[in-house]
C-alpha cells in the first residue's frame, strides 16, 4: 500500500516511516503541507496521513484544496488537538479519520488498513462474514454456524465494528470512539461487561473461541 506521510516533525516522520515500512507498506515523506500537497497531486497514493498543524499549508487547507480538486484519496488526520471541535473541523475539511497524538502505532496502522479497504472495497457491504460468522447489515441478524444468535444494539454495534476489523488488535480508544462515540475515557468497565456478553453469545456452545483478549492491546476477533 502506497502511503504519503506529511508531518514537519521530522522525528515523528521517520518512525512512521520505519513502521509502515517494517509493516509492508511504501510510504513516502513530504515535510509540510505545500510539499504535502504538491506530493499528493503528482502521483496516487492509497491513503494520505496528515499532521493538522504545519508551516507553509496546515493540513486542513491541503485536504480542502485537495478535495476541491476532486481527490477522494482517504486522509488519516493526526493532531495534537483532540477536542470534538477540533476532530469534527477536521472530518469536514475533507479528513476520513482523525488520530489524536500522542497514539500507539499499532492503532495508526489499524486505521490506516481500514482506510484503504474501505475504499477497494467501492460499494456499500451489506453482509459481513468471519469464518462461520455471518452478520446482515440490512436485516440486522447474526448467525453462525446457522444458528441465529440475539444481539442488544449496542452489541450488534460492537460486532460489527469486530468484524471489519477481523484478525486485527483493536484497542479500547478505537472501540470507545468508534462503537460508543466517546472521545475520552469515561473510567467505567463498559467495554468489558459488553465484550463479555458479545463473548457469551456468539462463543458459547462452539467448538472454538473467536473474540481473544490480546494482553495489553485490546481485543481481535479471529476466523
Amino acid at each position: 500500500m502506497r502511503i504519503l506521510i506529511i508531518e514537519d516533525d521530522l522525528d515523528a516522520a521517520a518512525a512512521v516511516v520505519r513502521g509502515l515500512t517494517e509493516a509492508g507498506h511504501e510510504p513516502t515523506h513530504a515535510p509540510d503541507g505545500a510539499e504535502g500537497l504538491k506530493a499528493a497531486q503528482a502521483a496516487e497514493f492509497d491513503v494520505l496521513v496528515v499532521d493538522r498543524m504545519m508551516p507553509n499549508m496546515d493540513g486542513l487547507t491541503m485536504v480542502e484544496t485537495l478535495r476541491g480538486q476532486g481527490d477522494q484519496t482517504p486522509v488519516l488526520f493526526l493532531s495534537a488537538l483532540g477536542e470534538i471541535e477540533d476532530r469534527v473541523t477536521g472530518l469536514k475539511a475533507g479528513g476520513d479519520d482523525y488520530l489524536v497524538k500522542p497514539y500507539a502505532f499499532a492503532e495508526l496502522i489499524a486505521r490506516v488498513e481500514a482506510l484503504s479497504r474501505r475504499r477497494e472495497t467501492g460499494s456499500v457491504q451489506t453482509l459481513l462474514r468471519v469464518g462461520d460468522l455471518e452478520m446482515n447489515l440490512i436485516a440486522r441478524t447474526v448467525h453462525r454456524q446457522g444458528r441465529e444468535i440475539d444481539l442488544q444494539p449496542r452489541e450488534f454495534q460492537l460486532l460489527e465494528f469486530m468484524m471489519r476489523h477481523a484478525g486485527q488488535s483493536v484497542t479500547r480508544t478505537m472501540l470507545l470512539e468508534k462503537v460508543w462515540e466517546y472521545h475520552f475515557d469515561p473510567q467505567t468497565n463498559v467495554i468489558d461487561v459488553h465484550i463479555s456478553r458479545l463473548r457469551s453469545k456468539i462463543d458459547k456452545g462452539f467448538d472454538r473461541a473467536m473474540l481473544q483478549t490480546v494482553r495489553g492491546a485490546g481485543y481481535r476477533l479471529d476466523a
